[in-house]
């Protein structure tokens, strides 16, 4: 673990690991590039609890899909589409993309390069690195209102599976579209150095998922996976 900084919004020395990276983050490199860059690095999520200090939640990122703008069929910036929904696709890199799908789940986005291409790389999957019960208590509310909001009553869930997938790790963060176009060093939400992965051997690189739509997209290598 390196030495202890103090992180200048807040005055608390933390670890190296958990330093924030900086706001320019993510420009200057494509999607492709920052996806890779991403594996082993921390996504801090902060709650100021009944204004007492910030409690914290960590998560290491082992999973992680870029989105290549407008030549890419998968991107939501394909051949140039821009809406309210996709705005802050085409902020610069280094700020949040958050989206909602099939009415139910949020997913996390980088943004990446400038500010003309929309590229993007999703959060796909995350380990717990500290505060786990309380990932593990938002997972288990969002469960338990889906179910109460489908069948009418809510059964205890089982064990969970913490931030196996984009929407998990958004429950488990209790991250929404609040956090849409924020900088990806906001003091609720930010990246962290965590431990930048050095050996290629360790990362698994493979097709997207879910994107049967995209034409010929459907198969590039654009998934990067952290193999522990």
């Amino acid at each position: 673990m390196t030495a202890e900084q103090v992180d200048m919004a807040t005055g608390i020395k933390t670890p190296g690991s958990m330093r924030r990276l900086a706001a320019r983050y993510g420009r200057g490199i494509g999607a492709e590039a920052l996806a890779r860059d991403l594996l082993g690095r921390f996504l801090v999520r902060t709650w100021d609890d009944n204004n007492r200090s910030n409690t914290r939640a960590v998560l290491k990122i082992v999973e992680t899909e870029a989105y290549l703008g407008h030549p890419d069929r998968a991107s939501h910036a394909w051949a140039g589409h821009r809406s309210k929904r996709n705005e802050s696709l085409y902020l610069p890199g280094g700020h949040w993309y958050v989206y909602f799908i099939y009415g139910m789940y949020y997913c996390l986005n980088v943004v990446a390069g400038d500010t003309s291409n929309g590229e993007a790389v999703l959060i796909r999957a995350g380990t717990a690195v500290q505060n786990a019960q309380r990932m593990e208590a938002n997972r288990r509310k969002a469960i338990s209102a889906r179910r109460t909001k489908a069948a009418g009553s809510a059964g205890a869930p089982g064990r969970i599976d913490l931030a196996g997938g984009p929407g998990k790790l958004c429950q488990a963060l209790e991250i929404d579209r609040e956090f849409d176009g924020l900088a990806c060093n906001d003091r609720r939400l930010y990246l962290a150095a965590g431990d930048p992965v050095t050996d290629e051997s360790r990362i698994m690189r493979s097709a997207r998922v879910g994107i049967d739509y995209a034409g010929t997209a459907r198969d590039w290598p654009l998934r990067f996976q952290l193999k522990e």
